[in-house]
């Protein structure tokens, strides 16, 4: 694989890892898994140098996952094969912690999240 696969290919790869996460895990995911073709730039971002890989959505219409397979491009388009997959899994297993924390009423990644966001903000505007 010489480019970076198809928005197709990567909605492979996604069912796969899908294939991997117990099915009780779903339970009151009824928006699924949706691989969207944009990339998407963080609303906290200082210019355009942080991407959102993925999100978790809980609404009145239900709970889902986005994955954002333009940033994914973006950030990681020289990746290929399990190096790639291992991105967009640990993408995925991150955004199913946040449906599994958001079911049990518990906050613990998203205050983590937080911090991540804190620390990259002091960061850059240091430069």
């Amino acid at each position: 694989m010489d480019e970076f696969p198809s928005i197709e290919e990567v909605n492979n790869i996604l069912d796969d890892i899908a294939e991997e996460i117990p099915k009780p895990i779903y339970k009151g995911l009824n928006q699924g898994i949706v691989l969207l073709p944009e990339e998407k730039i963080h609303p906290r971002s200082i210019g355009e140098s942080l991407l959102i890989m993925g999100q978790y959505r809980r609404s009145i219409a239900g709970r889902g996952i986005v994955i954002y397979y333009g940033s994914f491009k973006r950030v990681y388009g020289s990746l290929r094969g399990e190096e790639l997959k291992e991105k967009f899994r640990n993408t995925l297993y991150h955004e199913f912690t946040h449906h599994l924390e958001s079911m049990a009423g518990d906050r613990d990644l998203e205050l983590e999240d937080e911090l991540e966001m804190a620390d990259y903000i002091k960061m850059n505007i240091a430069k």
